[in-house]
């Protein structure tokens, strides 16, 4: 299928077919496809400066954005460090508790996904992804289960003096779309204290609202050194960011170049198309709207869990996953929904987990198809099986 047009939750192949786009292009238009407010700032800002210079002189959107940033963060004193990307954001933060540690190694999770740029593959878990391109990092890099307990933490902590930073999903996305026991990342945050360990969280996927808060980390109640952010936030333009506690930050502060930059770090399109994206989430009560919408599709799609070879539902807000017992019934379910017009991608380490993770303006007659249609495949799946 190729893409002709998008608009709002609905996407147009080449041929005319409309489907319901249960992935929000990865998780990017959170505010749909294509949303006029953000086209308008797109235009208004091509009108008056098309391209800058990067981090040698800053522009007015870009300074607006970070100060947008620092109020909605869940941080003390938050400074912004923009990124090209979401790999790119995570290895900025990586870079970060290194020169702020002076430590090299880093506590990563398993599964997990956080890029597939060299460096953000210290954090990336599966082998598909990782293999033969990380064998100089390797040995930097320390494992436990995403959920492990905080006494495990803390005992690699204690063998392993060397990690300086711990880089972990608050929600599993890409490799699981699964949840944390609750209380984990507090648990987690407080043992990094105690360490002295940089605690980096990986906001890329859930932040601005997919999980029905403007950041999962502030929801957790921890207080994190580095937030990751992106996807979302350009509102279908690409721009990311780190958002850290200006201590931590400090450690880039050094006479002459940047020491980490792009030359289209901070676009000024981007940046205006982020603007316009918070305040879309904001003016329109998104995230609210995502909790209560994110309600209402898990008690319809309760029913799935009696289904033959449907492992379990899981979800809140705009995420949901719903777990297949093999690769196979999790491929068929998507080509059956393809089939009925909407969009959804199975992922998961071993390609058994069905992602919902639709734009936050997603409406409720639209979300109440999907549910519909996706418990109708469930069933069509399971005569055939």
């Amino acid at each position: 299928m190729l893409w002709e047009e998008a608009l709002g939750s609905n996407v147009l192949d080449i041929d005319g077919n409309r489907f319901l786009d249960l992935t929000a292009g990865f998780g990017v238009a959170a505010v749909g496809h294509r949303h006029p407010a953000v086209v308008s700032a797109v235009k208004r800002q091509a009108d008056r400066l098309l391209h800058g210079l990067g981090d040698v002189f800053a522009h007015p959107a870009r300074v607006e954005l970070s100060e947008r940033l620092g109020r909605l963060a869940p941080l003390r004193e938050p400074r912004v460090y923009f990124a090209a990307s979401g790999a790119d954001a995570v290895e900025i933060a990586l870079k970060t508790g290194r020169l702020y540690s002076g430590r090299p190694g880093v506590l990563a999770f398993t599964p997990a996904y956080h890029g597939t740029t060299l460096g953000a593959l210290q954090g990336t878990s599966r082998p598909t992804f990782r293999t033969p391109f990380t064998e100089p990092l390797d040995s930097l890099v320390h494992r436990l289960p995403h959920g492990a307990e905080p006494e495990e933490v803390r005992q690699l902590l204690d063998r392993q003096p060397d990690i300086g930073t711990c880089l972990v999903e608050p929600v599993i996305g890409r490799e699981a779309t699964r949840w944390p026991p609750r209380g984990w990342l507090a648990g987690l945050a407080s043992a990094c204290r105690e360490h002295d360990v940089v605690l980096a969280v990986d906001e890329i996927f859930t932040a601005f609202g997919r999980c029905g808060e403007w950041f999962v980390s502030g929801e957790a109640g921890i207080e994190p050194d580095l937030i990751c952010c992106g996807k979302a936030l350009g509102g279908g333009l690409p721009i990311a960011a780190v958002l850290g506690e200006k201590e931590v930050m400090a450690a880039w502060e050094t006479e002459g170049e940047a020491r980490h930059t792009a030359t289209f770090v901070a676009h000024p399109l981007a940046c205006a198309a982020a603007l316009a994206t918070l305040e879309v989430i904001e003016s329109e009560r998104l995230i609210q709207r995502a909790r209560e919408f994110g309600s209402r599709f898990g008690r319809r799609v309760e029913s799935l869990k009696q289904c033959p070879g449907v492992v379990g539902v899981r979800g809140t807000a705009m995420l949901w996953g719903v777990e297949l017992e093999s690769r196979e019934r999790a491929a068929g379910l998507c080509r059956h929904l393809l089939e009925r017009g909407v969009i959804a991608l199975s992922g998961g380490a071993t390609g058994t987990v069905l992602q919902i993770a639709p734009p936050l303006a997603i409406t409720e007659v639209q979300l109440d198809y999907a549910a519909d249609v996706l418990i109708q495949a469930a069933s069509v799946l399971v005569s055939k099986v």
